[in-house]
């Protein structure tokens, strides 16, 4: 199963188009680097065999993951713009309903058997990756906040400074709120926001630029 599922994320070619669309939705000689943010309580612990790029579906089991399926598609660059090849991009979230698959979360959600609920890829020679998943749900974090849906992200290369982070999606209007993401400058959020995909709802891009240690 797990080896049918990277072929076919192989033989898909979205690579292919990726660079031509960011070239023309901005320059990237000089890139800032993606902020940092704390990893948060959830880091996946339990012992897992798949952590292929697919989240919908777990090898083995018949069923798939409930809420809307979503793509994440990015690339990984160091700050002068250069394409990072080979770097471990390592993804962890809520499930649809809000609830992480972590024995300390006190969310009364369901639990949800069919997702995955954490990846690991490697990006490709031009920093390319890509995930298909389920949108997060919101959470209450603690008594007036309710976190917007994100997704972590923790990406290592050797050579380069470990970036721990957070993606938010656009349009969410608890972004607004969020004690974590209003905390950076504005310039540092618009970096943690992904954008949608060439106009598909259920596609986003998500830079991400690495500091070189």
């Amino acid at each position: 199963m797990v080896n049918q599922k990277r072929r076919s994320f192989i033989a898909s070619g979205f690579f292919s188009g990726i660079a031509g669309w960011v070239q023309a939705s901005g320059d990237t000689a000089e890139m800032q680097e993606t902020p940092q943010e704390i990893k948060g309580p959830f880091y996946p612990i339990t012992p897992q065999k798949d952590k292929d790029f697919d989240l919908t579906r777990i090898a083995g089991q018949d069923g798939t993951a409930r809420g809307t399926v979503i793509w994440i598609t990015g690339e990984v660059f160091d700050s002068k713009g250069d394409p990072i090849e080979d770097a471990s991009v390592e993804i962890w979230q809520a499930n649809a309903e809000g609830r992480y698959h972590h024995p300390h979360d006190p969310n009364p959600a369901p639990l949800d058997q069919y997702f995955q609920g954490w990846a690991i890829v490697p990006s490709g020679s031009k920093g390319a990756f890509r995930f298909r998943t389920v949108m997060p749900g919101s959470y209450p974090a603690s008594p007036g906040w309710e976190r917007p849906p994100h997704i972590h992200f923790k990406v290592m290369k050797r050579g380069f400074v470990e970036l721990v982070t957070q993606m938010y999606f656009p349009g969410q209007s608890l972004n607004e709120t969020d004690r974590l993401l209003q905390r950076k400058e504005p310039a540092e959020q618009k970096l943690m926001i992904a954008e949608v995909l060439r106009d598909k709802h259920d596609s986003f891009y998500y830079r991400i630029v690495m500091e070189r240690a």
